[in-house]
Formats: C-alpha cells, sequence, structure tokens
C-alpha cells in the first residue's frame, strides 16, 4: 500500500464517539497537513474505551520531558518512547497540528537522536530498535519531518542486515546476535510489516526466513516457546500468532494452532500482563471478530479496574511502558495505524 494514499475520518472531539464522518481523501498529502490518512472499519468506539484511553493519554504528554523521553522507569529507551509515540497516533489525532502534535515531534525527535549515524542502530538493543522502528514507520507520512523517511530506511535496513547474518534467520539482543528468540523476533517482524506497509521495500525473503523461525519454535499444542518449541507461554503465542497473521498466513497450521492456543492460555495470561495484552488484542483482532469482541469487552473491563488515578498503569516495567502497551491494546478499538488494518 502506498503509504500516501488512505482513507481519512475527521472526530469531532466535544462529540460522542460514536460520530464519525467519513472524508475519503485521495491524491498525495502536503506537507504542511502530512497527517496519515488512516482507514476505520468496525463499530462505534466504547465510551469507556475513550474515557480510559484520555486519561492515559494525559499521564503520559504529564511524564514526556522535555528530550521527548519520560520520566520514571524505562522511560529513557527508545523503544518504551516509540511505544508511548503510537500510543498517541492511534488515537487518530493529527500529529502535526493536534493537541498531541508537541509531545509526538518530542518523541520522535528523541528517536531519531538515539540512532547512530553509521548504521542507523536505534537504542541499546534490538527490543529497542525494533519498538522505535515501529513508531518511525507508522509516523512517516503522517508526521511533517524530513528526517523520518531516511531514519526508517537505516533502521529498516539494520533489521535485514541482523537477519542476514543471524544462521537462525531471526533476531536476538544485539545486530550482531547469532541466536535468536521469539520476543525479539516478533518486534523486528512487526517492524518490517509496518515498514512494508509505509512504502518501504522489504523482501518477502526476509518475512519468509522470519517466519520460519517461528514455525520452529511452535509446540504441538500451538504455543510458541522462546528459543525452541518447550516453554511456551501466552505473550509469545500471541506474538507467534499476530506475526502469521501479518504475514497473511491465516491460513496456515501455525496461526490456526496459535490462535486456538492462545485462547486456551487466555485465563492464565497474568505474566508480562501489558505485553501480552499489547500482542494478544491484534492477533484475536486478526483471528476471529467475534472472539475479538469478547476478549476486548474483558479486556476494556480489566484496564478500567486497575488503571491509577494519575491515568497510568502499573507495572514491573515502568509506567510509560505499561501505559502505551495498555493503550495500544485498545487501539484495536480505533482503528487508526495501519498496522491494524485487517
Amino acid at each position: 500500500m502506498n503509504h500516501r494514499l488512505h482513507v481519512s475520518f475527521h472526530r469531532t472531539r466535544r462529540a460522542a464517539m460514536s460520530a464519525f464522518v467519513m472524508l475519503i481523501v485521495a491524491g498525495f498529502l502536503t506537507p504542511v497537513h502530512a497527517q496519515r490518512m488512516f482507514e476505520f472499519h468496525g463499530d462505534p468506539i466504547p465510551p469507556e474505551v475513550e474515557t480510559v484511553y484520555q486519561r492515559g493519554l494525559e499521564y503520559l504528554v504529564k511524564a514526556q520531558q522535555p528530550s521527548g523521553a519520560f520520566a520514571g522507569q524505562s522511560g529513557n529507551q527508545a523503544g518504551v518512547v516509540g511505544f508511548a509515540i503510537l500510543a498517541m497516533l492511534a488515537h487518530g489525532e493529527d500529529p502535526n497540528v493536534g493537541p498531541y502534535a508537541k509531545s509526538i515531534k518530542l518523541g520522535l525527535n528523541y528517536i531519531v537522536s538515539k540512532a547512530q549515524k553509521s548504521n542507523g542502530y536505534i537504542g541499546t538493543s534490538m527490543y529497542n530498535h525494533g519498538f522505535a522502528t515501529l513508531a518511525l514507520a507508522e509516523a512517516y507520512g503522517a508526521v511533517d519531518d524530513p528526517r523520518l523517511g531516511p531514519a526508517l530506511k537505516k533502521a529498516v535496513t539494520l533489521i535485514l542486515t541482523a537477519q542476514a547474518s543471524n544462521p537462525n534467520g531471526a533476531w536476538r539482543y544485539s545486530p550482531t546476535s547469532q541466536d535468536a528468540d521469539t520476543t525479539v523476533s516478533g518486534a523486528q517482524m512487526v517492524a518490517l510489516f509496518a515498514a512494508r506497509n509505509a512504502g518501504l521495500d522489504v523482501p518477502d525473503t526476509a518475512i519468509e526466513k522470519g517466519l520460519q523461525f517461528f514455525s520452529r519454535t511452535m509446540a504441538p499444542d500451538g504455543g510458541f516457546g522462546y528459543t525452541s518449541p518447550s516453554g511456551s507461554s501466552p505473550p509469545r503465542t500471541a506474538i507467534g500468532t499476530l506475526v502469521f497473521a501479518l504475514g497473511k498466513r491465516k491460513d496456515s497450521q501455525e496461526f490456526q494452532a496459535g490462535f486456538r492456543n492462545l485462547r486456551e492460555m487466555n485465563a492464565r495470561a497474568n505474566q508480562h500482563l501489558y505485553y501480552y495484552l499489547y500482542y494478544a488484542s491484534q492477533a484475536y483482532f486478526h483471528a476471529d471478530m467475534e472472539a475479538w469482541h469478547e476478549w476486548n469487552v474483558v479486556n476494556i473491563k480489566r484496564l478500567g479496574s486497575i488503571q491509577n488515578a494519575d491515568g497510568a498503569w502499573p507495572g514491573s516495567h515502568g509506567p510509560v511502558f505499561s501505559t502505551s502497551t495498555a493503550l495500544l491494546s485498545l487501539a484495536v478499538n480505533y482503528r487508526f495505524l495501519p498496522i491494524y488494518e485487517r
């Protein structure tokens, strides 16, 4: 999909969230109004989603520092900054002139500043690099910043180069790692899918090699392990299921078995809760709309009940990470980010 051609909704913030007016937009985005034209398909937004989402965004804005990073644990990691920016973009506001434009641009500036000039490596780990690249890809074409294209291209090239030198055809903690795991690899795969959506050249062979690695880490019961088929968990199974969905392999045995296992695991998905919710929301959405609706109702209630008074969600990786990923699990209700398209 050409990143310059999209369908947009203008949302009246003072009206009920169910009131949407569709504008069909054709042609090229102008530099001044370079908002990515997102696509929305689905039901009206439940009002309780907007309530908790708005409170979460307000927390993130208040927690952001002048550098573009965020206060608190992990708030200065490029990948966590990327998640926060994605949570803002996913709300569908104009990132150039809207109420979150300043925060979005500060965050993107921070991410770009953390990229090594020599190779585009962002942050200090491939976790950070993957999620920071994802943020660049979703912002590219939407945010008026000429640095984003070159930074994104370098970041994607680094992901592809790291994969090419890895015997597993996947990724781990550093660009030169010779082993691989499903969590780091999931971050790179999602970034590559988003970059491809944005119009960058991502070879089919890279996607295929990544999917083959996930196939090798799948247990007989459909769960996905960490570095091998053993030790499957709800977050890793959500990751594995999602990458096959984004790879247009929903008819594959891996996707079908993975989703069955994910539904069975749902009741015990408490470890790494927000990481799980981030991936599981997308996996359910791509797998089965009826199942997603059921899952979504439970997720909305759960997150609404544990949100702090200041709008943040508590978690072992810090409130910015927890809040951003919690919001992104709810953002499937909005469906403004291209990565959320079915």
